[in-house]
């Protein structure tokens, strides 16, 4: 019971000294990391063969490297191997085949996230982007895109863009 406490509150310290997300925001590493941690919290307060210590010890290193690595990932090259890039699913009111299949997606999903967004016809959507934390960004047709935008399309690998007349 003591043993469940304690490791209870080295979590919880731990978690709070590391960088704030939503579960909804947690990339694949963030996702990782967290499923280490209910392991690790929960192999040690479950068995009698895994002292405290250790279990702690086993928390914390995993903090600190999730931490520094949540710092590395702030450099375009560390980005790039942890995070998935935007995939752009529709196009100029056009579903994109190949990036749903990418990003293991089917129409339907596509149907239901612009629905959420209350898009109800496809040719209303210039873009619809599939962000790196899986939520969407949609761009209605007709609509220039700023620089934002631009910028995730190219992150996204869309070199149809034409730059804004100046």
């Amino acid at each position: 019971m003591v043993k469940a406490v304690l490791m209870f509150a080295v979590a919880v310290i731990g978690l709070r000294l590391g960088e704030r997300r939503t579960l909804a925001q947690l990339g694949a590493f963030n996702f990782a990391v967290a499923v280490a941690i209910g392991a690790i919290v929960g192999r040690t307060v479950t068995t009698s063969s895994t002292s405290f210590s250790t279990g702690a010890v086993a928390l914390v290193t995993l903090l600190v490297v999730h931490r520094l690595v949540a710092a590395a990932r702030r450099h375009s090259r560390i980005a790039r191997v942890i995070d998935h890039p935007p995939s752009v699913l529709v196009a100029q009111g056009e579903i994109q085949d190949r990036e749903l299949a990418r990003a293991g997606l089917t129409a339907a999903d596509v149907y239901a996230l612009l629905r959420q967004q209350g898009v109800d016809d496809l040719s209303q959507v210039g873009y619809l982007l599939y962000e790196t934390r899986g939520v969407t960004t949609v761009m209605g047709a007709g609509a220039e895109p700023g620089p934002l935008m631009r910028d995730g399309l190219s992150a996204a690998g869309y070199r149809d863009v034409a730059e804004p007349a100046e």
